[in-house]
This record gives structure tokens, sequence and C-alpha cells, in this order.
């Protein structure tokens, strides 16, 4: 029975092991059994589900994951944590704990060898400064996943989801939005962690995107739109692609690409919707094929 979501337990297992938190990796561990079984409903995980986890932490949430999925793989960077998590998790047999930065892990070889290379369900607390280049490796590293459930700092969590316009919308929200749907499943405060962090989180669910909801002759010229435009905010879309360095056109040129959209030469990259971002790639990718 999952035991770890009640703060007591939490504490006896820190001291037992005379655990120390380390700042360099962000833990915070929750302590809320409702939070966690929130988590699990919006992962909407079954019996049939493989399920990797990021960050188990002490193997709070793992034990969760453990009771409702049919097996888990949970990735731990920190060594110190690995013999609490053979402890706590000793009463299951459908979990297995890698020791290994998850940004070097082959998911797509792990989805393959325990899921059939079906579509996986990924589920993680993840610390704040690492979230975007996690979420952004899952899903341009193209492994098969279904969804993504995860706990993020609030803002983060807000940044996702938001359209043109706003002050949180930019690189990170297109990205999300150009491979999944994202929706915050519930806001946590700061008293339901151990340490309690600064600010507040959010569990939010990146449900994958069967193809993306627009075309694009070239992901990665798209990508490169995309952050030339919100790479110096302040400047106009003209002004920050030109800057940026990345494409062969000159800056009347791409000047004209704009144009050709049919937006204002001095518009903003954050007033761009995610189907203007990518017409104005391929209009980029065909003038570059012109020019070669």
């Amino acid at each position: 029975m999952a035991s770890l979501g009640n703060s007591k337990n939490t504490i006896e297992v820190l001291q037992k092991y005379h655990f120390n938190f380390q700042k360099k990796f962000g833990q915070n561990f929750l302590i809320n059994p409702g939070v966690l079984e929130e988590i699990i409903d919006a992962a909407n995980i079954t019996k049939d589900d493989f399920v990797l986890e990021i960050g188990p932490g002490i193997g709070t949430m793992t034990q969760y994951l453990c009771e409702a999925a049919r097996e888990v793989v949970a990735v731990e960077i920190d060594t110190n944590l690995i013999p609490i998590l053979s402890d706590t998790l000793s009463a299951y047999n459908n979990v297995e704990v890698l020791n290994e930065d998850i940004l070097k892990v082959d998911i797509c070889k792990l989805a393959k060898e325990r899921n059939g290379g079906n579509p996986i369900k990924v589920v993680a607390n993840l610390p704040y400064y690492i979230t975007t280049p996690i979420i952004m490796g899952l899903f341009e590293s193209h492994v098969p996943i279904d969804s993504i459930t995860i706990m993020v700092q609030k803002e983060v969590a807000d940044r996702m989801q938001v359209g043109p316009g706003t002050k949180d919308y930019g690189a990170l929200s297109l990205a999300v939005q150009y491979y999944a749907k994202p929706e915050i499943v519930v806001n946590v405060p700061p008293s339901c962690f151990m340490p309690q962090p600064k600010v507040g989180s959010a569990v939010i669910r990146l449900t994958r995107h069967e193809k993306p909801p627009v075309e694009v002759q070239s992901e990665k010229l798209l990508f490169q739109v995309i952050r030339a435009s919100f790479n110096q905010r302040r400047k106009t879309l003209a002004n920050g692609l030109a800057n940026y360095g990345a494409f062969s056109l000159t800056k009347e040129e791409l000047a004209a690409c704009i144009e050709e959209l049919g937006v204002p030469a001095n518009v903003r990259g954050e007033a761009l919707t995610l189907s203007q971002f990518a017409e104005l790639s391929n209009i980029i990718f065909n003038s570059s094929a012109m020019h070669n």
C-alpha cells in the first residue's frame, strides 16, 4: 500500500537514511496523497501501461504508479537516493530504478524493449531548472509518447498553454503546442512539498498530437524561426530573424518573407500564432531553396 504521501512516513524514511536535500537537483518531495491520486488519474494509468517516471525522489509517486500500472521504470540521477528507493519500493515487483541522467537515457530503446515500441506514458515531478530541456528532449527525439503528466512551476505550466499576445507566450508555448495538447490538471501550493518551494506548482498533462496541427517543410527550421523571434523579445520579428544568424537570407529577404505572410513589417514574434509561424517558416524554406 502506498504510504509515502503521508509526511510522517516521509520524515521517517529521510531520518532513517540521514538524507540531505540536494539544492543542485532541485529536490522537493510531494507529501499530499490527494495530489498524488490526481496525478495518477490525470495520466489515465491502467494495468496495460508502461510508465516512465523521471525523478522518483524517495519513491512517493512511484508507489502509486506501481499500484496503477503494469510496469514502471524510474530514472533517478541522485545516487544517494538509490538505497532509499530499493527500500521504499521493495514491496513491488513491477518496477526498475535506473540511476542515470534522463537526458542521456535512450528512451526509444526502453519503449521498444518494455512496451513493444508502443507509446509510453511519462510521469514526473520535475526539478524546475531542467523542465524545458527534458520536455523538449522527449518531443524532439520523437520518442513514442502517449502523454506526459508533470508537476512543474506554476508559471511554466501557464507558459505552456497560453496563446499569442500575452507576456508568458514564447518559444516553450509554441513548441509544446506543436507536439501536444496542454491542460493544467491541478494547482499545487508550496505546503504540499517538503521542503516547501518558494513558488506555486501545477500538474499539467501534455497529450501528444497524432500529427502536429500545422504542416511544415522543415521542423528544424520552424523551431529556428520560433527561437529567433523570441531570442530578443523587444526587437521586431524582422530584426530578431536577421540577428539570429541561422538563415541563409539577407535582412531584406527576410523582411520580404514577413511581408508575404501578410503581417506588418514591424510586428513582434509574440503576436504570431503557431500556424503563422509554420507559414513563415515554409516561406523562408522556399525562399532559401530558390537562392541555393
